[in-house]
């Protein structure tokens, strides 16, 4: 006999004696790594090859006997260890955030009303309710259940679900296993039915605690691209460590100065190390995470940062995600008749409907969660609350639940008198029709009535009834007498986001592809209302299971319609779009929908109706479930990896006239540019300007007008590194005709030295301004808001009036003041960089009229 899921005397703890037990209990979570202590972030940071560096160079400066040169080099190290630390922690606080979203979520009754919660907020004597695809989030007793059955092989290492009853308020807890028992415990999984539970224990002290396992913070696994960086800067530094050799070498036989010929070499390979790329790798997917959540999508795999820009297929459900998911009954059928609900006429439903309204509630849970039976509850306490057709005195004696191969259930009630005994079923028609033993007439004839319905866009039930009087109870719903009572069409209107997203999913080139449980008529309906693509053309579930292979990846390039599906049907959908090239951004929220998540370049699970084995088989997490924050998460990647892109090539460009600016004068025996120290001065700009600056880049306007990246298109393709190349050799070419001109016509080696740096300190804004964006112009880029860069460019500027005009500066960079011509002359070398760039974006984007331009 299954319990009744009986709610109403039931209020739970209040949210006062909820925070009041945290503060005594503390949270509902096991110990995760302890956080890293600001002693442990400067270990880190110190050990990387640029302090390294400076901190040599500092002591080869004490060993010359510059004290003053020394210090500063070393209170440039402190400076940017204070900025990688700043970093560090602000990824660190944003993976924090990101931890506690993903934390598991729980339904619990507080002050008398059902709400979710994090898992982690629980305490002890919170009345938890359960259901299929749920994992357990504390240790509980069952105080009411119905068909429940729990996975504990994560405990107990047995695969088959053991069934659980209540505790009939004895509320002990029993090791784990055994069958027929009332305990549930942390970390399990309900693989059926559905429970109400006392929370007994939390934290350390449930038997996930107390076995030793442990939860593990967020991990993010080394990505293709994690991996394409480590290359790259492996081999750069291994070109760097020769280049440094040689120069030491040249340096020393050419002038005899060994050791500041080791400081010459060093200076270079401070040039040559591009150690920013792991550092903005780390940042950009940290924040990219951070601002989709803040678009209401939880990423809990990296790598769906990389591939959200590369989707070609949005696969979505349609209830929930396109729709509102607020059902309400719009329209029913019994007999020969239909009756179309005005919800402001509520005395006058008749009397030859009555009985389809009274079974389908019966039909139902007494407390409903689902919204199609809170709004068959609401539309029976509308029309029948003057009749004899509510039972809230009759006993739920069984529940038949849905099942695979049937898509109906069935309750068993008995009358307070206990003599008769009555069954409600509610399901697919179908399902229904097949319960009543319809013949082909019957079912040809249900069929018209059903598509006279679907065709309003409505999601549609059918309903029976039998009675019986014998207490024993089959092990089947086939082995009862059913009468069929009629049809109930239920109205879940479109979201008002739907249309205009599914609009911009069609001009950045992402086909939508909708899978329903639905009828073609609804599905049809619902497409023409959203503006999906070919809307008459419907592939079936029965129809696809008859295909071939072979068919169906033919048909489902033209097919964006699946009706009538069940969930793992959507895995072979996956399947046959994945071998047709495409990459699937799929949505789902059940247990069946798993495979299907898992198999998609981007599986996306649903975070408010959606079960714990979704949302752990899915790369992304929607927190509302709403089909225009998929749309807003893909624009978002988009976004976050174009900005890569612009911190890439900004990194690899300003490094050239570094490099060429440190090696050129060690060649051609030419008084040296750059030291140590103005290499630190320059990694003040470099560091925040490609890891704040890029990543607080407003999205492209054309960044949803163009079609999907291809997945096999690297981050540093030849393209980025061609061009960001060819941008730092023409500054270099810039930055040493103004050195070259100022030393031979000049006022001496530190006149040029001082007009060479501040044009590269320009040179280096410049290229900031320049890889901004390439679809704006300059003038176009003041109007996009980035705070970030303004603090940059301020910034860079006030150091470089200290280093110039403040005497103690001048000498420790080497330095000499400058006239105003001689400013003028360096923002004028700027000025040709940024006129030259310009040019090329305004012939660039000409040439590529396909791009929605913005001049």
């Amino acid at each position: 006999m299954a319990d009744e899921l009986d709610l109403k005397n039931i209020s739970g703890l209040s949210e006062e004696e909820g925070t009041r037990k945290i503060s005594e209990e503390g949270y509902n979570e096991l110990p995760s790594s302890e956080k890293r202590s600001f002693l442990t972030i400067v270990l880190e940071v110190v050990r990387e090859p640029m302090f390294l560096l400076l901190i040599a160079c500092g002591t080869i400066y004490l060993f010359l006997g510059d004290l003053q040169e020394a210090l500063m080099l070393l209170g440039f190290v402190f400076v940017i260890m204070g900025i990688t630390f700043y970093q560090e922690r602000k990824t660190e606080r944003t993976l924090e955030a990101l931890r506690d979203l993903s934390s598991p979520r729980a339904r619990v009754i507080r002050d008398g009303k059902q709400k979710r919660i994090a898992g982690k907020e629980l305490v002890t004597d919170d009345v938890i309710m359960l259901k299929e695809g749920d994992r357990v989030p504390a240790d509980a007793v069952i105080l009411s259940c119905s068909n429940l059955l729990i996975n504990e092989s994560i405990l107990t290492g047995e695969s088959v679900p053991v069934r659980k009853v209540h505790c009939g308020g004895v509320m002990d807890m029993h090791p784990p296993g055994g069958d027929g028992l009332p305990s549930v415990y942390s970390g399990t999984m309900v693989v059926q039915g559905m429970g109400v539970a006392q929370v007994m224990s939390t934290g350390l002290n449930t038997e996930m605690g107390r076995i030793g396992k442990h939860l593990k913070t967020l991990e993010t696994e080394d990505t293709s691209l994690q991996k394409e960086t480590r290359t790259l800067v492996r081999n750069m530094a291994i070109i760097g460590a020769g280049f440094c050799a040689a120069v030491v070498v040249i340096y020393g036989f050419t002038r005899l100065d060994w050791l500041n010929g080791f400081l010459a070499g060093i200076t270079l390979a401070m040039a040559i190390l591009p150690e920013e790329i792991p550092v903005v790798l780390t940042i950009f997917l940290a924040l990219g995470a951070w601002r989709i959540s803040r678009k209401s999508v939880l990423t809990r795999s990296s790598h769906a940062i990389q591939a959200l820009g590369s989707t070609t297929v949005l696969c979505v459900d349609k209830t929930g995600t396109l729709t509102v998911n607020q059902m309400s009954v719009s329209k029913i059928f019994a007999g020969t008749d239909f009756y179309d609900f005005n919800p402001h006429e509520t005395d006058h439903l008749p009397e030859n409907f009555h009985e389809l309204v009274e079974f389908s509630i019966l039909a139902s849970q007494r407390d409903p969660f689902d919204p199609m039976e809170k709004s068959l509850k609401e539309f029976g306490d509308k029309t029948l609350s003057e009749t004899e057709h509510l039972h809230d005195d009759w006993q739920l004696v069984h529940e038949y639940p849905l099942s695979e191969k049937l898509l109906a259930m069935s309750h068993v009630w008995q009358s307070p008198d206990g003599e008769d005994y009555i069954i409600a079923t509610k399901g697919a028609p179908e399902a229904v029709a097949d319960l009543c033993h319809f013949n082909r007439a019957e079912i040809d004839k249900l069929s018209s009535n059903i598509s006279l319905m679907a065709k309003d866009g409505l999601r549609i039930i059918g309903v029976a009834n039998g009675s019986f009087k014998k207490p024993d109870l089959p092990h089947e719903q086939h082995d009862f007498h059913f009468e069929f009572l009629g049809l109930v069409g239920f109205l879940d209107p479109v979201r008002i986001q739907v249309p205009p997203a599914v609009e911009e999913c069609y001009q950045a080139g992402i086909r939508v592809v909708m899978i329903t449980g639905d009828y073609p008529g609804t599905a049809k309906n619902i497409a023409k209302t959203i503006g999906l693509k070919n809307p008459e053309e419907v592939i079936t579930g029965p129809e696809l299971d008859e295909m071939s292979d072979d068919d169906l990846k033919k048909r489902v390039m033209e097919v964006n319609i699946f009706a009538r599906m069940v969930p793992e049907m959507k895995l072979r959908l996956v399947e046959v779009l994945k071998s047709n090239g495409e990459i699937v951004a799929m949505t789902g929220d059940g247990v069946n929908d798993a495979p299907a998540l898992k198999s998609a370049q981007i599986g996306i699970s649903m975070g408010g109706r959606g079960t714990d084995v979704a949302r752990e088989a899915s790369a992304l997490v929607l927190l509302e479930d709403d089909f225009s924050s998929i749309v807003a998460a893909i624009k978002m990647g988009r976004r976050i990896f174009d900005n890569l892109k612009k911190a890439i090539a900004y990194i690899f460009a300003i490094h050239v006239p570094i490099v060429g600016m440190s090696i050129l004068p060690v060649v051609f025996q030419w008084p040296l540019v750059l030291f140590p120290v103005q290499i630190a001065f320059l990694q003040l700009i470099i560091d925040p300007a490609c890891s704040v600056v890029f990543e607080a880049e407003p999205a492209e306007k054309n960044v949803m007008k163009r079609p999907p990246r291809s997945s096999t298109n690297p981050l540093f393709d030849r393209k980025t590194l061609g061009m960001s190349i060819l941008q730092g050799l023409f500054v270099l070419f810039v930055v040493l005709s103004v050195y070259l001109a100022a030393l031979y016509w000049g006022h001496g080696e530190v006149y040029a030295r001082t007009v060479c740096f501040t044009t590269l300190i320009f040179a280096n804004l410049s290229l900031i301004i320049i890889n901004r964006s390439w679809s704006r112009n300059i003038l176009k880029a003041p109007k996009s808001s980035n705070k970030a860069l303004w603090w940059v460019i301020g910034g860079a500027l006030f150091f470089l009036v200290l280093v110039l005009y403040f005497p103690p500066l001048q000498n420790v960079f080497r330095f000499g003041p400058l006239e105003v011509q001689d400013i003028l002359m360096c923002i004028l070398a700027a000025f040709v960089i940024i006129l030259c760039f310009e040019s090329f974006k305004w012939v660039n984007r000409y040439r590529k009229k396909g791009l929605d331009e913005t001049y």
